[in-house]
């Protein structure tokens, strides 16, 4: 164990300000003004705004960052920042990581206020791809198998904690990364902090937790918990704080006075978010076991987290690539009336089959691809849906084609539904749609040995030790098969008890699902320990595949995760390709826990009404 005895009774606090491009500009003034950190880090880059970066930086080379980072959540706190002496790590970089920290220098220069930057570098290995074509064995995408796309627009590879931890020990007070995990901003804080060294496998994995947890912003206070009517003021909900130890615990809590609820079901699902093999968590530093962590509450809106186990990381870091890939289109109408939905998708079909009958007259060629959805009559659950007599709905029209030209057609023709068809048509309003590139991932493993990170400050370089390694391989292990071992009550048997009865998993379990490009994630975690063994015998690989047959084109594989009592279910081909290249509406499968919390489990009545009215369960959710 690394650090001093005083080192160990220490606590750090980092305060996750941002889950995404684009969340809340009340993230960063509110954990600032808490009084509750020492850090304030913000994560930018899901996979799908690294699409969308790139195209910013298509149309302007000096753009490619998270702009908002600057303009409006550091300008709004800056001042109060340096006076505190909290210290700042953001992935706002993106693509254009030191056009990022300029605009930084500007904004403290404006502000009369000294900042020493530090610049995250080494994550774009586009120079690489030359060389990386006539590699043998041939390069290949992660989940299709394709080869090297022929037009790369970026490629970043997934760097780890240790620039981090560099710019950090350089006494950089804000670290500016582009391409790097999200819970490497964490990870690197506590790194430096208490002195956490590369073969500190289990601290690792435990600070990778940590920043799992708060990466995402208010999911881990509240935002999207399946029982979200219990959770309180959504307009004043808090951004998560981590109050971290150096034995690898740490305590998830928010802003006192805020909105929203910490408990252990809220981080279960957080935990749980955009991961696969819980037991094989693959990231630069580590490779992370979070099947045996324990979660517990340990006081009002405090949880405390531990248990999470490492290993030594792989040779490899992933790589996010991104390439055009002919253009894209949506377009929107609203039907009112009596048959909305069948006059909806009427319509929808009309559209497609004129504008089909017109390429075809203009030598276009036909669509590389088509996604006609009736919001308001539950698409998304394809044979699942109920029957409704809805007289509101929303047809939705996505396509894809090689020529721009042609989908400027498509827009054309999508108004005049207005008076040639349905009665009832409207929503219109917001214009003709746009036509811009289809924007495509692609994900491959690129050997760390290529890659060189570095640390820039005032001009001056810093070098970075490479990420740790060991062979592919050499410590994988699967958690699928594991039995659980947690200790449960006795359990019911479903089929045995004369008073089942048929209810939705939502009354039995929590749960949360997460993509990663064309595979989603579904973490399903028991109400109550004893409904484990149910579970294990309703919620089958096959079972849920099949329920989610309309969704999911690929394998579906379960793993346990016994320390908190849950499942995680990956679903591959699940998204239809994903991020910006998913035609779908629900391009990032955030309804697919919810579709999958509808299917028909059978339970005793009697136990199932002592479950949801017992201790426990009011525990759990107080």
């Amino acid at each position: 164990m690394n650090g001093t005895g005083s080192d160990q009774q220490r606590i750090v606090r980092i305060g996750g300000a941002s889950g995404f491009w684009g969340d809340s500009s009340v993230g960063a003034p509110q954990l600032v003004a808490s009084g509750q950190i020492d850090y304030l880090v913000f994560d930018y880059l899901a996979e799908l705004t690294m699409s969308i970066l790139a195209g910013a930086r298509l149309k302007k080379p000096e753009l490619g960052y998270a702009t908002d980072f600057v303009s409006v959540a550091m300008k709004a706190v800056l001042k109060d920042v340096v006076q505190q002496g909290i210290r700042v790590v953001s992935n706002a970089g993106g693509v254009n990581p030191q056009g990022c920290a300029d605009a930084l220098a500007a904004l403290a220069a404006e502000q009369g206020i000294a900042l020493k930057i530090a610049v995250v570098s080494g994550d774009d290995v586009l120079p690489l791809l030359p060389q990386l074509r006539q590699a043998q064995p041939p390069v290949r995408e992660l989940q299709s198998g394709a080869p090297l796309p022929e037009r790369v627009l970026t490629a970043n590879a997934y760097l780890g904690a240790r620039p981090i931890q560099a710019a950090l020990d350089a006494d950089a007070q804000v670290v500016v990364t582009g391409r790097c995990v999200d819970s490497a901003v964490t990870l690197g804080v506590l790194m430096h902090e208490f002195g956490w060294q590369p073969g500190d496998h289990d601290l690792l994995a435990a600070g990778s937790l940590a920043g799992h947890i708060i990466e995402c912003g208010c999911q881990a206070t509240g935002g999207l918990h399946t029982d979200w009517d219990t959770v309180p003021d959504w307009p004043n909900i808090g951004y998560p704080i981590v109050e971290c130890r150096a034995d690898g615990s740490f305590v998830v809590t928010k802003p006192a006075g805020t909105g929203g609820k910490v408990t252990p079901a809220v981080v279960g699902e957080q935990m749980l978010y955009e991961i696969g093999d819980p037991s094989a968590y693959l990231l630069p530093d580590v490779v992370a076991d979070f099947t045996q962590v324990r979660i517990e509450q340990a006081g009002e809106h405090r949880v405390r987290v531990h248990g999470a186990r490492g290993r030594p990381a792989t040779a490899s870091y992933k790589v996010c690539a991104t390439h055009v890939d002919g253009f894209k289109t949506a377009a929107q109408l609203t039907i009112v009336g009596f048959d909305a939905v069948a006059k909806a998708r009427r319509t929808g079909e009309a559209i497609l089959s004129r504008t089909g009958t017109l390429f075809a007259q203009h030598g276009f060629g036909a669509y590389t691809g088509t996604q006609l959805e009736v919001l308001g009559a539950e698409s998304c659950y394809g044979p699942h849906a109920r029957a409704t007599q809805t007289r509101e709905a929303v047809l939705r029209l996505a396509v894809t084609h090689s020529r721009k030209e042609a989908l400027e057609l498509f827009a054309r023709e999508v108004a005049p539904a207005g008076t040639s068809w349905a009665p009832g048509t409207t929503g219109a309003g917001g214009g003709r749609s746009s036509v811009s590139p289809s924007i495509r991932q692609y994900a491959f493993l690129l050997d760390k040995s290529k890659v060189e990170p570095g640390v820039t400050i005032d001009g001056q370089r810093i070098d970075v030790p490479r990420d740790a390694a060991s062979p592919v391989g050499a410590n994988a292990h699967s958690s699928r098969r594991v039995e659980d071992t947690a200790e449960t009550p006795s359990s019911i048997d479903s089929e045995a008890d004369a008073d089942a009865i048929e209810v939705p998993l939502i009354r039995l379990a929590w749960a949360r699902s997460g993509d990663k490009g064309d595979t989603s994630n579904i973490g399903v975690i028991a109400r109550h320990p004893a409904l484990l063994p149910l579970l294990r015998e309703q919620l089958t690989e096959a079972r849920v595949a099949e329920w989610l047959a309309h969704l999911v084109k690929g394998p579906v594989a379960r793993y346990e995760v016994p320390g908190i009592g849950a499942f995680n279910f990956v679903c591959e081909q699940a998204l239809g390709g994903g991020g910006m290249a998913s035609l779908r509406n629900d391009a990032l499968g955030k309804g697919m826990g919810q579709i999958l919390l509808a299917i028909p489990v059978r339970v005793s009545a009697a136990w199932l009404a002592t479950v949801e009215s017992g201790t426990w369960h009011a525990a759990q959710n107080a």
